[in-house]
């Protein structure tokens, strides 16, 4: 029964992530790509900010009638830097649509298990068996087969890497940390969701709001959305779907560790790439429909090999107590 239920909890937290962010991918291509008279919206910032507000809001709202987590033991400093990191992969993602379609940030942002990865072993103390390593490299291929740019041009562009690229790279990296992070609080603190998301949320908001001062992109986003106030229900939709997707990434961060979380956050993203693709025209070319099947096929496997080891436990397990 406990088995049982333990997956269960995991299907939720999965099916609860891919609904969610489907419709929050679909909303976040709308809001930085769309057309407002003759504007784009370009304040990435102050929309974090926002997802971050309502992230906070509904983390409270639920400490306070459904979740019942007791005290909250793990170290400010861990909450902060988690804060930072997370705030910059996030901000740089959402400036590399300036750069680059939705499909290009979805399939770079697919690599996101290999930072969790790598900067597991070496900040988060984990191990990982060596197929693991070769699913890894098997989204490593697609991503870089997608990436690889055919005009020659620059050395960079050659490279396939340009400012939104960049930008990508930055994103992953700091992904890296993140995870690595949560890593230590779970296994030193046993954090819980609710006290994840909303110190996380709280601490984001900080940043970003000292940030949004500084840069005036504040007072830039107010007089935005007076001059668009359609683009205000667009905003709403957006950070509520965040709002409920970032709970059911924190209870599994919390429940199994990043680098599942990690896995599940990016095998939704290939239905995302394909409703970009049809709602928004973003065609690939045939190499690059190559490169998204590498990478979704490395996840797959991953997924895959995960159940079949959970189940030999489950039987070895089994074994023992008879």
């Amino acid at each position: 029964m406990l088995e049982l239920g333990h997956r269960s909890k995991f299907a939720l937290c999965a099916s609860g992530i891919f609904i969610c962010y489907f419709y929050y991918g679909i909303l976040q291509e709308r809001i930085t790509r769309g057309q407002y008279d003759d504007e784009r919206f370009t304040y990435s910032m102050a929309l974090v900010f926002s997802q971050c507000l309502v992230n906070y809001l509904y983390a409270v709202v639920m400490s306070k009638t459904v979740l019942n987590q007791g005290e909250d033991r793990t170290q400010t400093s861990y909450y902060t830097m988690c804060s930072l990191s997370y705030l910059i992969a996030m901000v740089s993602s959402n400036k590399a649509l300036m750069w680059v379609n939705y499909p290009t940030q979805v399939i770079g942002k697919s690599c996101k298990p290999i930072p969790v990865m790598i900067l597991g072993v070496i900040l988060g103390r984990k191990s990982y068996p060596p197929l693991k390593y070769f699913f890894v490299f098997l989204i490593v291929a697609g991503v870089a087969l997608f990436m690889y740019k055919d005009k020659a041009g620059s050395s960079s562009e050659e490279m396939g890497l340009g400012i939104g690229e960049m930008m990508l790279i930055l994103s992953l990296a700091c992904d890296g940390i993140t995870g690595a992070i949560q890593e230590r609080m779970k296994s030193e603190y046993q954090t819980k969701s609710g006290h994840m998301m909303k110190a996380m949320n709280l601490w984001s908001m900080l940043f970003l709001g000292v940030a949004l001062g500084i840069t005036g992109e504040g007072f830039e986003f107010i007089g935005f959305v007076s001059r668009h106030p359609a683009v205000l229900w667009q905003i709403l939709t957006f950070c509520v779907a965040s709002a409920f997707g970032q709970f059911f990434i924190f209870m599994c961060v919390s429940d199994f560790g990043p680098l599942p979380c990690s896995i599940v956050t990016t095998t939704r993203k290939f239905f995302t790439v394909l409703a970009s693709v049809l709602f928004f025209g973003n065609s690939l070319i045939t190499r690059q429909w190559i490169g998204v099947g590498l990478v979704f096929a490395g996840l797959f496997m991953d997924g895959a090999y995960g159940k079949r080891k959970e189940g030999h436990k489950v039987q070895s397990g089994v074994k023992e107590s008879v």
